[in-house]
């Protein structure tokens, strides 16, 4: 077991984007020294301000001598850089999301990292052949028709395991869903809801996924890094939810007329070699094998692991909606750490 203490120097990868936002914010809460490490410094926004606990550089996750530079004199590292996308083939992304592991953890090791937290995803395990229930023990993504994003978060936990033979000290983590505050990105869950909040969206699809708010995920990537088993995966689920009953939450949060009716999944299944090239046309992915398979299977995603070991525990979608909402609607405004450097 690694034991976190306090004053720590950690390095955050990918730490501009939704979740490295968050997570930022955690860690100079437990009173971290923390090196935000992007391809580019963000901008500090109207309701952002400066923290002296975090210093912003330049790093790049393919350039084996970058990585060194910016890890070295750190003592965790958690790695969160990955790059998404539904395409069935797409080569940086399948280089980011496998060799920029090995990269950074290859690196973490050279330099003396006591111990790396690998961010993958619930993408790794294979959502759509798992008998509508995935637990850490679960089929993984290696069959070639899944989409190139669950495909290489999978490669990406087995290029890390080659370096934790090595000798690097690293524990894997399992997110599903991500939705939330304090959200920047404009993701796809969040941007949905923040819709049907406005009232904008009359009908919903049918199905489920297992949502968590990223404050969360959060939580459970420091938790991880203390209380993780080396080489262990961990799923961070929340709470399964059905898109219609979510939705529908956000609209009566706000005060608005939520989604009517949920078309059901038959109807979605049948039509899709339909719409999906139509949507193609018009340069959308929203209607699309990839982006809508997992939300069809609605898998029942097992967290109990996480729970049990780590001390995980997720807070109820009521809560998260509530303050997405709020968030949104500029009533959740919280500062950002940035450096003042």
């Amino acid at each position: 077991m690694f034991y976190i203490l306090d004053h720590m120097k950690v390095a955050v990868t990918g730490a501009a984007g939704f979740l490295g936002t968050n997570l930022l914010r955690r860690l100079v809460e437990h009173g971290h020294e923390v090196t935000a490490i992007d391809r580019v410094r963000p901008a500090i926004g109207a309701q952002e301000v400066p923290h002296s606990n975090v210093t912003w550089v330049t790093g790049d996750v393919l350039d084996p001598e970058s990585m060194r530079t910016v890890l070295a004199g750190h003592e965790v590292v958690y790695h969160l850089v990955a790059m998404i996308t539904l395409a069935h083939k797409h080569d940086l992304a399948w280089r980011v999301n496998t060799e920029g592991v090995r990269i950074v953890a290859e690196a973490a090791l050279a330099v003396g990292v006591r111990r790396m937290v690998h961010t993958s995803s619930i993408h790794a395990f294979n959502q759509y052949d798992c008998g509508g229930r995935i637990d850490e023990s679960a089929s993984r993504s290696t069959h070639p028709d899944l989409p190139v994003y669950d495909r290489s978060k999978f490669q990406g936990e087995q290029e890390l395991r080659k370096v934790i033979e090595q000798g690097l000290d690293a524990v894997i983590c399992n997110p599903t869903g991500v939705y939330g505050p304090i959200d920047h990105s404009d993701s796809r869950i969040n941007t949905t809801l923040w819709d049907a909040a406005r009232g904008r969206v009359p009908v919903m699809i049918a199905g489920g996924f297992d949502l968590v708010d990223v404050r969360d995920v959060a939580a459970g990537l420091i938790l991880a890094a203390e209380h993780g088993r080396t080489g262990e995966n961990y799923l961070l689920a929340g709470e399964m939810c059905s898109m219609l009953e979510v939705t529908q939450l956000a609209a009566t949060i706000n005060g608005k007329r939520g989604p009517r009716f949920a078309i059901p999944v038959k109807v979605i299944t049948a039509a899709l070699p339909v719409l999906e090239p139509i949507g193609k046309l018009f340069g959308s992915d929203r209607v699309s094998k990839a982006a809508m398979g997992a939300l069809l299977s609605a898998p029942i995603v097992d967290g109990g692991k996480a729970r049990t070991e780590l001390g995980y525990q997720p807070r109820p979608k009521a809560d998260t909606v509530r303050d997405l909402v709020a968030f949104y609607n500029g009533e959740l405004l919280e500062p950002a750490p940035h450096s003042v450097a």
